[in-house]
């Protein structure tokens, strides 16, 4: 039996392309974006409430890894790409409906003159156009397990040393620059790539960021206005 959900918003960020997202929601809490409804969700009354929340979960659509069938097994990035475990034991994007799911804080209900209500929200891990399909609270009595284990995937990981070549920084809008710092400290290379010679190029708000990494060193170069 085949079901259709339709897509009520979606998200507008800093980051147009997979390179660079968080790989899970939270990790860098300064990385804002906002959620803008479809013309017929612009509903008030939909939101009524939501205010008094500070989280929201995010249900939306791995629209960039689209594919045709799936795969029962993964690669996971945190084992370097090199063992396979069950997709449903992951957070891969390649799954049979393509569905992520991520908690997110809620700094404010706004009402934007063109778009109606929209939501501004912190530590989205989301591309920029992410198709959103369901909004609900986040209940912590219900959603904090504090006892629960992580499985192969115990923490964030460790966390990289960001340096900024000086005269680059002062380039960037100021109310940019601590989101960009967490995106880099918390690595966006893939997991198998260990060149300390390698130039690695990320969009972000508008900006190229040019940037090397060497052991636990991560170093931004240059960065250009795109």
């Amino acid at each position: 039996m085949e079901h259709t959900i339709r897509a009520i918003a979606h998200i507008r960020s800093d980051l147009p392309e997979k390179f660079g997202v968080p790989r899970q929601a939270g990790l860098v809490r300064e990385l804002e974006a906002t959620v803008v409804f479809e013309p017929e969700y612009r509903v008030p009354d939909a939101l009524r409430g939501l205010e008094g929340f500070s989280h929201i979960w995010l249900i939306w659509q791995f629209s960039q890894a689209l594919r045709e069938g799936w795969s029962p097994t993964v690669r996971p990035p945190r084992l370097g790409g090199n063992e396979r475990r069950g997709v449903f034991a992951t957070r891969s994007p390649f799954r049979p409906n393509a569905l992520g799911l991520s908690c997110v804080r809620l700094l404010a209900v706004e009402t934007d003159p063109a778009l109606g209500p929209v939501l501004r929200v912190a530590g989205a891990d989301l591309v920029d156009g992410t198709p959103i399909f369901d909004i609900k609270p986040y209940l912590p009595y219900a959603d904090c397990i504090p006892e629960a284990s992580g499985g192969f995937a115990p923490d964030g990981g460790a966390l990289l040393e960001v340096s900024i070549a000086p005269g680059v920084e002062e380039r960037l809008p100021q109310e940019k620059r601590a989101a960009l710092r967490g995106i880099l400290a918390n690595d966006p290379r893939p997991r198998y790539q260990h060149d300390p010679e390698r130039v690695y190029k990320l969009l972000f708000a508008g900006w190229e960021i040019a940037f090397t990494v060497d052991g636990t060193s991560l170093r931004v170069i240059d960065a250009e206005k795109k």
